[in-house]
């Protein structure tokens, strides 16, 4: 029942008090006036005194927990508090139809097979009924009988609270009365795309559902950049509603749990609440490149390729003449020397080979940092590197692998290789292992260990590292160097003789002195990784890739 139900309601009481004021002696129409007012007051309260307390508080959909999110650390701070990264609570009154695209459910939507039903009451008429009964006693003992009328009515409202049930599924078929429905603009796309998300709820139900409320289900690594997740209106039978809020994509398959709805009775007094189910999956895969010339360095492994060496062989640059055996082709003869001194030569060019290089990536948690609440974090960007040199290289017909360190316990690895079947498994793995995922891990699971025990499984990590690899495989660190653990990872690669390359994404922000100190150390680290002879690539937030690969190589060749 609306609002104006209750208005008329106490309408009535107020009719009935000012009757029994009209036909009774003067102390009597005074109490009469009083109980009719004091019943009105009752309705006042049932309606507005417990709004509070609804089942549903809009404090429980907010945002996922504080530690869930990104942001830079402080200087000394190794386990920050962090603000939210995520909002999916963005208010928004108006609702929008669906927007064309596919995904989601079909044309007639998707039923929830059988999820519970629980009630809870509000406690929106609590205490009406004690009120009532103390006004019809009073009104017995004192013969008034306004006090008697008032208890009469509000032990008729109280009873009216409880006895309707709005149903929540079909008694026959146990379906849901509500149906949802929900479609994206756009279900494959690439990684930093909106996304828009129609949603539609319907009434299937012949009854009046008086007030509807719906959380949908939105999938944890997925962001609400515009518009709300949320929603609420009334639905007549057959009716609906529509929402829409916009998320942005990142990599891999994310699927939407059932949307959490909400309907209360039409008095208030318990709201029931269920799930309901329509599957609607997401899937986002790293873009497919063009072909981008990556530095390497100047170790080979004897593949035809694209690393000078000082060896003659085939090639491009001419390297020497040498002289000329039956086998050589026609084709290397030094025809200008055969002019000038009758003697046959062959042209020797600077022999190329293929790099061998390893990828690693940091996924600590400690490199989930972002420079903005709502920006991309460091891992994913560096993913984002890690594709982009993968790629180049094997179209380079370089070998190259790639692994992380930081997840022992879903570490993923790839050794070194080449060819379209490689490049495939690759691609696959970046896009999908959960090593690899756009959310950070759970804490730090070696925190119960000793800071020596802790220095240890450090140190030997690196040396796992360095193990499992050819000794000329280069490395390519892609880590945002937020702490001083990669810095050792790479200084301790370099003295084991390794050729290492760090391609840092930068996340630190410089708008307040913590987060100024914050870039300052970082910068310092990334110094003292070139006074190593470490090669660094200095990724800046907002810059594209082969931009800062562009700059780091004017730098290196200065």
């Amino acid at each position: 029942m609306k609002r104006r139900g209750w208005a008329g309601v106490g309408a009535v009481v107020v009719g009935l008090g000012l009757v029994a004021w009209g036909g009774s002696p003067g102390p009597s129409r005074v109490t009469a006036a009083v109980a009719a007012l004091v019943a009105v007051a009752v309705v006042v309260v049932g309606l507005v005194g417990a709004t509070g307390r609804r089942f549903v508080d809009p404090d429980r959909w907010r945002p996922r927990a504080p530690e869930e999110s990104y942001l830079v650390p402080v200087p000394g701070d190794e386990d920050p508090a962090f603000v939210g990264a995520r909002d999916r609570t963005t208010a928004t009154d108006d609702a929008a139809p669906d927007p064309d695209g596919t995904g989601g459910a079909g044309e007639d939507g998707d039923r929830n097979d059988g999820s519970p039903v629980l009630a809870h009451a509000t406690g929106r008429w609590t205490g009406v009924v004690a009120v009532a009964l103390v006004l019809g006693g009073l009104g017995v003992v004192s013969r008034a009988p306004g006090l008697v009328l008032s208890g009469a009515v509000g032990a008729a409202v109280a009873g009216y609270a409880g006895a309707l049930e709005p149903s929540l599924r079909d008694a026959e078929t146990g379906e849901p009365a509500v149906t949802v429905r929900r479609r994206l603009a756009d279900d494959s796309p690439e990684p930093g795309d909106p996304v828009t998300v129609g949603v539609e709820l319907r009434n299937e139900s012949d009854e009046y559902l008086s007030d509807v409320r719906v959380v949908d289900g939105v999938p944890d690594e997925v962001a609400v950049v515009d518009g709300s997740a949320r929603h609420g209106a009334p639905l007549p039978p057959g009716g609906r509603t529509t929402f829409t809020y916009t998320v942005r994509a990142t990599r891999g398959e994310h699927d939407w749990g059932p949307a959490q709805m909400t309907v209360a009775d039409p008095s208030g007094a318990v709201e029931y609440e269920t799930s309901v189910a329509a599957p609607t999956t997401l899937r986002c895969t790293l873009p497919v490149l063009n072909g981008e010339r990556i530095p390497v360095g100047g170790t080979t492994a004897g593949f035809a390729g694209r690393v000078e060496t000082d060896e003659g062989g085939p090639g491009i640059e001419f390297h020497a003449t040498r002289e000329y055996r039956r086998s050589d082709p026609l084709s290397r003869i030094d025809w200008g020397q055969l002019a000038k001194t009758g003697e046959l030569a062959t042209v020797e060019f600077r022999e190329e080979r293929s790099a061998v290089v390893q990828l690693v990536v940091d996924t600590r948690r400690a490199a989930y940092r972002a420079s903005a609440p709502d920006g991309y974090h460091a891992v994913e960007r560096g993913v984002d590197a890690a594709h982009r040199v993968f790629d180049a290289l094997i179209d380079a017909g370089d070998r190259v692998g790639f692994e992380t360190f930081g997840r022992e316990r879903e570490g993923c690895r790839l050794a070194p290789g080449a060819g379209g079947d490689h490049r495939a498994l690759g691609r696959e793995l970046l896009n999908v292992h959960p090593a690899l995922s756009p959310v950070p891990p759970a804490r730090k699971l070696h925190e119960r260990y000793s800071p020596d025990r802790r220095a240890t499984l450090r140190l030997e990590r690196i040396r796992r590292i360095h193990r499992r690899l050819d000794s000329d495989t280069q490395i390519l660190l892609v880590s945002p160097c937020c702490d001083e653990y990669p810095r050792r990872v790479a200084r301790r690669l370099a003295a084991y003789g390794r050729d290492v390359t760090v391609v840092s994404p930068d996340p630190t922000a410089r708008d307040t002195e913590p987060h100024e100190r914050a870039a300052a150390e970082r910068d310092e680290r990334l110094s003292t990784l070139r006074s190593a002879g470490v090669r660094v690539v200095d990724w800046e937030d907002g810059e594209r890739f082969d931009a800062a690969l562009a700059r780091a190589k004017r730098r290196w060749s200065a």
